[in-house]
């Protein structure tokens, strides 16, 4: 948790005094997209306090902060939260919904032990995740050490209209899915989430009804490069290259496909970095309009006419050589991530049977 990024705000004493926050709080999103979600105070400064939209726990002298914390991650809980939201007009998570929970507490030392197990699994993980993030961080350096900044352009790259390099954008399909993912062996729809980190997440999917006849058309393959038109201000023009793709996923209406000449002097792995190098996305965000209230889009004619920087070709080239040795790293750890959630998952479940 770093305190220095969170808002500063005034409040009279008597208000400060009855939100303040202490190590070993626990706070809950009440609604929205996080509802449910919990996070322990582990430390924290001596006047910090918490917004009205969480709700603040505060336990007794026979409960360990840490190992209830790892309950409010388990399955059980979840469950207990979704039962106990459903039916309401507005789900959500509120006190009542909390005091009800059902926990299992062996004695305090027992839960600090097993706390202390939990806790150390968590930052094999943590580790894991440190080092996907740094690996993404070289490929942004690689990049700008080789090209220099797009919209700056320091090294003077000609640049083309983008509509020369390609030979369509391809829109999608959006039917009514079912509210699941897709299983393996059946046909699915990517959702927005598929494309939103700017890596292609095969599992971000709706499952087709049955009742619909897949459209192969716009079906994902390897070494599409998707691009979502429509989301929120932040997250629009997210750029992902497909690098390998289960069969049967299809492309919604929200993401474009941008399918290249053959003959382009542009190498795909580039493009893709580029328009995700954060200058470059930003100057491309402010293409999107809309309707107050809505979610921007762009348009197919604004990207079209976007300028494309087009450094030589073997300088591309280059530059997909050194995209691939790092991926070959992220593989690797995203390998043995798997292996630690397995392990974590595993530890968890007999952490709250009773039998760690």
């Amino acid at each position: 948790m770093r305190w220095e990024s969170v808002p500063w705000c005034e409040c009279d004493s008597r208000s400060a005094n009855a939100s303040r926050l202490k190590s070993g709080d626990i706070v809950f999103a009440r609604t929205g997209a996080t509802t449910g979600k919990s996070f322990l105070v582990r430390e924290c400064p001596s006047d910090s306090v918490f917004a009205s939209y969480l709700i603040r726990v505060r336990l007794g002298d026979t409960a360990e902060p840490r190992f209830v914390s790892h309950f409010f991650e388990t399955p059980d809980y979840w469950a207990q939260v979704s039962n106990g939201a459903r039916g309401a007009a507005q789900p959500g998570v509120n006190a009542t919904t909390l005091r009800r929970l059902k926990i299992p507490l062996p004695p305090l030392a027992e839960q600090r032990r097993i706390a202390e197990v939990l806790d150390r699994a968590e930052a094999l993980r943590a580790k894991r995740r440190a080092a996907l993030a740094q690996l993404d961080t070289l490929t942004q350096s690689l990049f700008l050490d080789l090209f220099g900044d797009p919209v700056t352009n320091p090294k003077g790259w000609p640049r083309v209209r983008f509509d020369e390099l390609l030979e369509n954008i391809d829109s999608g399909w959006s039917p009514k899915c079912l509210a699941r993912p897709a299983m393996d062996d059946e046909w699915g729809v990517l959702k927005l989430g598929a494309v939103t980190r700017c890596e292609y997440d095969e599992t971000q999917t709706k499952a087709l009804p049955p009742t619909e006849s897949p459209r192969p058309n716009v079906e994902v393959k390897s070494g599409d490069l998707l691009f979502s038109r429509k989301n929120t201000h932040q997250l629009v023009a997210a750029c992902a290259l497909v690098r390998t793709t289960r069969p049967k996923l299809l492309l919604p209406d929200l993401i474009f496909r941008f399918r290249l000449k053959p003959i382009s002097k542009i190498e795909p792995v580039f493009l893709q970095k580029l328009l995700t190098i954060q200058s470059k996305r930003k100057s491309i965000q402010r293409l999107a309009g809309g309707a107050a209230g809505s979610m921007p889009n762009i348009s197919k004619a604004r990207l079209r006419d976007v300028q494309i920087e087009l450094p030589p070709l073997d300088l591309q080239r280059e530059f997909a050589r050194q995209v691939a040795a790092v991926e070959k790293l992220k593989a690797a750890h995203r390998a043995s991530l798997a292996e630690l959630d397995a392990l974590f998952a595993s530890l968890q479940h007999r952490a709250f049977c009773g039998e760690l």
